[in-house]
């Protein structure tokens, strides 16, 4: 049997080589079958860039994750329910990529992976308890017979996965807007998650999370040669959405959990929740694209956008390396604080709102 250390760079090394081959054909097609995103005709309110470029980028990942997984990890039900829901997110992806779809429809769609990996047994069965411990979420359970075997659903466990997966899909492709901008906070997030994964690999279950973590950050990093400024193809919702259920899946399965993730994702999570939060307040819808995420913000201040994907990639560093060397408790804290800003910014939304009613005079 080969080392763990041997399966975690081929992993790496065959998912990246493959992004790095595949690509270059998706952008050809794209372009010689006229699926680029044109900003003269196509006039996205979140869109930043100016010339035609066409998506797909999720082809790419799709492809170089998979291969990985049918040539080093053994199958088991788990696995067949990550391809298979990852299989569902490439074709809505693709599809969104090419003809362009709702945002309603894509989070109504964002829903059936989920259902799939749930209905596998991925869910959150404990978390790290910050005072010392574990929080049981196992219970309740509810049972009945389907197809003549006996089932269990686990409230708790289930629904988090339910709410949290589609809620990564979403908050990282909101974070795609700029070049290169999610390319490398995703293989951040899927190194980080890694490596606490490797921490345990005594534990043999922690393997597959292990190699899936690397195989996605190497489809990424990939990625992130065609992507970065100025970029040649954009991930697309097909890259994105991937990238938000595997993290989201791995970050369940592996022993770093969702407060990992949370931490290392802080900027896409912050800006998802506050800007969620921001269209409500506005009347708005909340899945509907516009300019408020942070990077038009920084945008508007003057940055270029190779300073922005830079800046977006060394905080998710900055903020793994933390994750890394943190126990549940200082991750905690870390949320915490996280909250704390995005509290703060959404009561200077709704102040702002509010002075600006009519008949409204400031003192």
């Amino acid at each position: 049997m080969k080392s763990i250390e041997t399966l975690t760079l081929s992993a790496f090394l065959i998912s990246l080589t493959l992004s790095l081959m595949i690509i270059p054909l998706t952008i050809w097609v794209f372009k010689k079958m006229d699926w680029v995103v044109d900003p003269k005709k196509n006039k996205h309110p979140a869109h930043v860039h100016k010339v035609p470029v066409p998506k797909g980028g999720g082809i790419a990942v799709f492809i170089a994750v998979v291969v990985v997984v049918l040539c080093l990890i053994q199958p088991d039900k788990h696995i067949i329910a990550i391809l298979l829901a990852m299989f569902v997110t490439l074709v809505v992806g693709v599809w969104d990529d090419i003809k362009g779809s709702s945002p309603y429809w894509r989070i109504i769609l964002n829903i059936l992976p989920a259902v799939i990996i749930v209905a596998s047994g991925i869910g959150i069965a404990y978390i790290s308890n910050p005072l010392g411990g574990i929080i049981d979420l196992s219970w309740p359970r509810y049972s009945f017979t389907l197809l003549g075997k006996m089932r269990e659903i686990w409230l708790f466990p289930d629904l988090i996965a339910l709410l949290w997966i589609p809620f990564l899909m979403n908050a990282i492709n909101w974070s795609s807007g700029v070049d290169g901008q999610v390319s490398g906070v995703v293989a951040v997030a899927a190194i980080t998650v890694g490596l606490i994964s490797l921490n345990y690999s005594a534990d043999i279950a922690q393997w597959p999370v292990v190699i899936l973590a690397f195989a996605l950050a190497g489809a990424f990093v990939g990625l992130a040669f065609f992507s970065f400024f100025p970029q040649k193809i954009m991930p697309g919702y097909s890259a994105t959405s991937l990238a938000g259920l595997l993290l989201g899946v791995l970050s369940i399965l592996s022993t770093a959990k969702i407060g990992t993730l949370i931490v290392v994702l802080g900027v896409p999570t912050i800006d998802a929740v506050y800007v969620i939060g921001r269209r409500l307040l506005s009347g708005k819808s909340p899945v509907w694209g516009d300019r408020g995420h942070l990077h038009h913000r920084l945008m508007k201040m003057g940055w270029g956008k190779r300073r922005i994907a830079i800046f977006y990639w060394l905080t998710a560093l900055a903020l793994g390396t933390v994750a890394l060397q943190v126990d549940a408790r200082k991750k905690f804290i870390i949320m915490l604080g996280l909250g704390g800003l995005m509290i703060v910014f959404m009561l200077w939304r709704y102040l702002l709102l509010y002075s600006k009613q009519p008949g409204r005079v400031s003192g």
